[in-house]
Parts: C-alpha cells; structure tokens; sequence
C-alpha cells in the first residue's frame, strides 16, 4: 500500500517544539535537517519502502479552466498551499501501521539548534481503484 507523507510549513496541530522557520535556522542547521532526509530516504531505498519525495519552493498559482483562452491564475485569497506544503514523500509498505512507524521518525528530523523538530506530518493513503469501487 502507498502512503503520502506531507510535511506542512504550518496548518496542522500545535507543534511540539516551538522552532523558527526554516528561512532563519543557520545553513548548518539546514543542511543537518536535509541530511537527515536523505539518509532516512536512502534507508528506505533499501528496504524497497521508498518511493518518491520532493521539497516544494515557496512560488505557486492556482490555475483553472475557464473556456477558451489563457487559463486564469490568482494568487489568493485562498488558503496558499505553498504557505502550507514544504514536501513530501511516498512509501510503500505493508500495513498503515508502518506508515505510522515511518511518519514518526521521519517528524523527528532536526531543527534549530539540532534538536529534533518532531513536526506533525499528515500521512494519507493513496487510492487503489475508483472510490467506491475498490
């Protein structure tokens, strides 16, 4: 079964941690957090759990159809996904218990100061079929 993992900016529970944006922690602080990603996805890799992940930049648009012609795009005043939405990962494990398993580790990555963020991270499983055909 294939599980989303996303990693919020903000949006979701109250943290445990108070932590600084990401945009004030230093670059090793930074590069410590991006290490521990990918060595958390490496491992992954190994175990055949691993199927994608991506860091999202902070630029976006809603767009849609509107007939004929350009498409319109806006910038608001919606709630801005790119406010919300740092990343995210997929796995691909055996039960939603390990998706839990992997979740929880994976919210432990540092932070400010090298401390562990334990950040809330949504994990959703992923449609097999048409709902309500499965």
């Amino acid at each position: 079964m294939k599980y989303l993992m996303l990693k919020h900016y903000r949006g979701g529970p109250t943290p445990a941690h108070d932590q600084p944006p990401m945009d004030r922690w230093t670059p090793e602080e930074v590069d410590a957090h991006m290490q521990y990603m990918s060595d958390f996805a490496a491992r992954l890799r190994e175990t055949g759990e691993f199927v994608d992940s991506q860091a999202l930049a902070d630029r976006g648009a809603f767009v849609r159809a509107d007939g004929a012609g350009r498409p319109p795009v806006t910038d608001g005043p919606f709630a801005e996904t790119k406010d919300l939405i740092a990343g995210w990962m997929i796995i691909d494990v055996e039960s939603w218990d390990r998706a839990v398993e992997l979740a929880g580790e994976l919210s432990a990555a540092p932070g400010a100061g090298g401390a562990a963020i334990d950040e809330w991270l949504e994990v959703r499983p992923m449609l097999t079929g048409v709902p309500g055909q499965e």
